[in-house]
């Protein structure tokens, strides 16, 4: 574009940015920025349950249920965590220097997590979570930042985002399985540590990025003149020290206990976003109600979805038939992962594939469809059904499809292009409407809501998971009655939301 772009609701002009593919230049950067850092945090998704059972449970089955609830307990805190990041990066250190402390503060907790002890383990987890709430809003705010509110580019700029996103999960467990299995382990002991090193130096590398990079953002998400003494870092720095501690004890309390403690959180921060949106006006009123209203499906789509990490785990590791390669292809299999069966650890860069694979179709499609392009809230309702239907998929294979009590392979491989094609239709159109419904004094605020959303759903994942793990493992019977219920759940939110579509997008003021 010429000229500098400016927005609408009071954002500040946005500069004269250079154009690069068609998007503002530090689009990219931000783009290798999040590169770097998912890949340290999906580098160690894969390893997370399994090395708990591993080394705090000796390997007994009966591991998997605290396992899956711990994970589940860390995913929801760290998106959580988000909810106050958000708040100061609005109105205490900008964007950018929260962005950089956080992201010292979460390669600190990458490299305790390395440490073969368990509260050490835990409170490494605690450290990562501080850092990433520091981190996460703030670098998708600044997307946002880059745009005017009317732009049309805006949902594609997030959609290019999200593939850089789904570039460092991809690559994460394909390298970090190769080390720690072919390198300095083996398949049947994997060595853990290196896991959680390599993505403790993926996170330095996100580091460095931004903070070379940040010059080309001409000042987006620097704080005001008048607000920006430096002592305030080593404020939020020293509050993050006393804030880890507390976030130890949340995931020590259990996830039952945690989810109380979220929904309060969720509440609260509902009843702020609703006081603004009456603040500002009758208008912002409703975009706060509709965006909440979305935000209440958002739970129930990550409650099943963020089953990938956990029970997916398990289901790929005992009873999907991973033996599925002879002759070059076992050849071609082994020389990468040091194994001739499918490792447990690639399914993880599944998803990632497909969303690499599937974003530029998807975003062609909603561009292509013109006036007919379904609303935001329509959008929402078939990422819940294509998640759902995912579920179907492992109903079929565990009732039909067993075969010496295993599943094929191929069923878990097209669950997550499935789920894929759900998350496109949710995701990042969430991460986009948060920017132009949020009341725009608390645009990093209401980013956070979103994460602390999706924090609860994932805390609800670790316990559901826990069910379909059972007492003493995961069984087929477990696995099928657990993923029956979770079909049922999303296809019946999916086709609610479908229904109530218009009257949401009446409160959305012509937002699309």
């Amino acid at each position: 574009m010429s000229g500098a772009a400016t927005t609408t609701s009071g954002q500040a002009p946005i500069p004269e940015f250079q154009q690069r593919l068609g998007h503002p230049k530090p689009l990219w950067m931000l783009f290798m920025t999040e590169f770097w850092e998912r890949f340290a945090f999906y580098g160690i998704r894969w390893a997370l349950v399994l090395y708990i059972v591993h080394q705090f449970h000796g390997g007994d089955a009966a591991g998997e249920a605290p396992a899956n609830r711990i994970y589940g307990a860390y995913l929801a805190l760290v998106y959580a965590a988000a909810i106050f990041g958000g708040y100061i990066a609005d109105r205490v250190l900008g964007y950018q220097r929260s962005i950089l402390l956080g992201a010292v503060i979460m390669s600190a907790g990458l490299f305790m997590i390395a440490l073969p002890n368990e509260q050490i383990f835990k409170l490494g987890l605690a450290t990562i979570i501080c850092g990433n709430g520091l981190f996460k809003p703030n670098i998708s705010t600044m997307v946002g930042k880059l745009y005017a509110v009317g732009d049309e580019r805006r949902d594609s700029g997030f959609t290019i985002f999200y593939m850089g996103i789904n570039l460092g999960a991809m690559l994460a467990p394909l390298l970090t399985q190769y080390l720690a299995q072919k390198i300095f382990g083996s398949e049947s002991l994997p060595d853990y540590k290196i896991v959680f090193i390599s993505a403790g130096v993926g996170m330095l590398i996100s580091l460095v990025w931004f903070w070379i990079g940040r010059a080309g953002l001409q000042g987006i998400g620097r704080p005001p003149e008048n607000q920006g003494d430096r002592r305030k870092v080593l404020y939020v720095f020293l509050g993050a020290l006393v804030a880890i501690p507390i976030v130890y004890f949340l995931l020590a309390m259990g996830a039952g206990a945690l989810q109380g403690v979220l929904t309060a959180m969720f509440l609260g921060l509902c009843g702020l976003l609703l006081v603004e949106g009456f603040r500002e006006g009758a208008v912002q009123r409703d975009k706060v109600i509709a965006m909440l209203i979305i935000f209440t499906f958002n739970i129930l789509f990550w409650m099943f979805f963020e089953q990938a990490g956990s029970s997916f785990t398990f289901l790929a590791d005992k009873i999907v038939d991973r033996d599925i390669f002879s002759g070059a292809m076992a050849d071609f299999v082994y020389s990468l992962s040091g194994e001739r069966v499918f490792p447990t650890a690639w399914f993880q860069s599944v998803n990632s594939i497909a969303i690499i694979t599937l974003a530029p179709l998807i975003a062609w499609i909603w561009v292509a469809m013109g006036r007919a392009n379904p609303s935001i809230p329509r959008k929402f309702s078939l990422g819940l059904i294509f998640n759902g239907l995912a579920f179907l998929l492992l109903m079929f294979a565990l009732g039909s499809l067993l075969d010496n009590g295993k599943i094929p392979f191929w069923t878990l491989f097209a669950v997550y292009w499935i789920q894929s094609i759900g998350e496109l239709c949710l995701s990042p159109i969430g991460l986009s409407m948060v920017t132009k419904l949020a009341p725009v004094r608390l645009v990093g605020f209401g980013m956070g809501g979103w994460f602390l959303s999706t924090g609860i759903g994932n805390n609800l994942s670790g316990i559901f998971a826990g069910h379909v793990s059972g007492e003493g493992g995961m069984t087929t019977t477990s696995a099928l009655g657990g993923y029956t219920f979770g079909f049922w759940a999303l296809v019946g939110a999916g086709a609610l939301l479908f229904l109530v579509a218009p009257l949401v997008q009446k409160l959305m003021h012509g937002v699309k």
